[in-house]
C-alpha cells in the first residue's frame, strides 16, 4: 500500500514539474493561473499524502460486492480532502480535479490488487451510473463548473469519464506514455499534448467559453504531436508558441493535466517510469 502512496506522490509532482506545459502551472511560469505557482502545487500535493492513504485503505479494506458504496466512501474522504488542500495553499484550487480521479485510482488500485482484478473496471464498478446519479440532483443556487457545462453542452466530462473506467488512459495516454520517446520531462509533455488532442477538457471549456473551442484545442495539440513533439526542433518551437497563445488567452487544459497525472501513476504502479 505504501508504495501505491508514493506512486500517486509521485505523479503529483511529476506533472507539475514537467515543462513548458501550455497555460498550466509549471517550475518556470505560472502559465494562465496567476493565482498559483509550483511552490503552491508542491504545498498542496503533500498536503493530499493522508487522503492519498485513506484512499489506499478504502481500496485494501472494502469487502461488499457493491463497488459504489467503495466510490461513496471514497468520496466522503475527498470532500475532506479539498479542505486539506484549500488549507494547505491559503483557499486556491491546486488539485481538485486530481482529488477526484488520483482518489479514484489509488482506491481502485488498492482493491485490484488485493483482489487480483483490473483496475479499469473495477473503477467502472465503483462509478457506474455517476452521471445520472449526479446531474438529475443538480443544486442551482450552487451550481459547479461541470454541472453547468452538462445543462448547456450535455457533456458528462471527469463523472463520464469516470463511468466509462477511463478508456482515454487504459487505451490512449498509458499506451502512448509507456513507447514514448526521449527524456522523462519529454515523454510527459507529448503524453500531456496526446490527451489534449482527445479530451473534452472542462477547464478548458470554461476558460475559453466555448466548447466549439475544443476542435481548435484538438487541432494544434495534433499539430505539435505531427510536427515530431518534443523530439524536435519544430515541435518544440510550437510548444512554446502554444504557451503564449494560451497564456494571452487565459487557457488552461487542466482536465488533461489531472488525466497526466493518472498515466503517470499507473505507468509508476506497472514499472514503465
Amino acid at each position: 500500500m505504501k508504495k501505491i502512496v508514493n506512486n500517486a506522490l509521485k505523479a503529483l509532482l511529476y506533472e507539475v514539474v514537467a515543462l513548458p506545459k501550455p497555460g498550466l502551472v509549471d517550475p518556470a511560469d505560472n502559465g494562465s493561473h496567476l493565482d498559483m505557482n509550483v511552490y503552491t502545487f508542491i504545498d498542496s500535493s503533500l498536503a493530499l499524502e493522508p487522503y492519498l492513504e485513506n484512499a489506499a485503505n478504502i481500496g485494501e479494506n472494502f469487502i461488499e460486492d457493491d463497488l459504489t458504496k467503495m466510490f461513496a466512501e471514497l468520496r466522503q474522504a475527498g470532500i475532506a480532502a479539498e479542505k486539506d488542500m484549500l488549507d494547505a495553499t491559503n483557499g486556491i484550487n491546486t488539485h481538485k480535479g486530481a482529488i477526484f480521479s488520483l482518489g479514484i485510482f489509488v482506491c481502485a488500485q488498492s482493491y485490484a490488487k488485493k483482489n487480483n482484478v483490473n483496475i479499469f473496471n473495477v473503477i467502472r464498478k465503483m462509478c457506474h451510473n455517476l452521471v445520472k446519479n449526479d446531474f438529475t440532483k443538480i443544486d442551482y443556487q450552487n451550481i459547479t463548473a461541470g454541472e453547468k457545462q452538462y445543462l448547456k453542452y450535455k457533456l458528462g466530462g471527469v463523472r463520464q469519464l469516470a463511468q466509462d473506467g477511463y478508456p482515454v488512459v487504459e487505451y490512449d495516454s498509458l499506451p502512448y506514455l509507456k513507447n514514448a520517446s526521449g527524456k522523462l520531462n519529454e515523454q510527459l509533455l507529448d503524453t500531456l499534448m496526446l490527451l489534449a488532442t482527445k479530451v473534452d477538457d472542462t477547464t478548458f471549456i470554461k476558460r475559453s467559453g466555448d466548447a466549439k473551442k475544443l476542435a481548435w484545442l484538438h487541432q494544434v495539440s495534433q499539430l505539435y504531436l505531427d510536427k515530431g513533439g518534443s523530439q524536435t526542433i519544430q515541435g518544440r518551437k510550437y510548444l512554446n508558441q502554444l504557451s503564449l497563445i494560451f497564456k494571452k488567452n487565459n487557457y488552461s487544459i487542466g482536465g488533461c493535466a489531472d488525466l497526466l497525472i493518472v498515466t503517470i501513476f499507473m505507468a509508476l504502479e506497472e514499472n514503465y517510469l
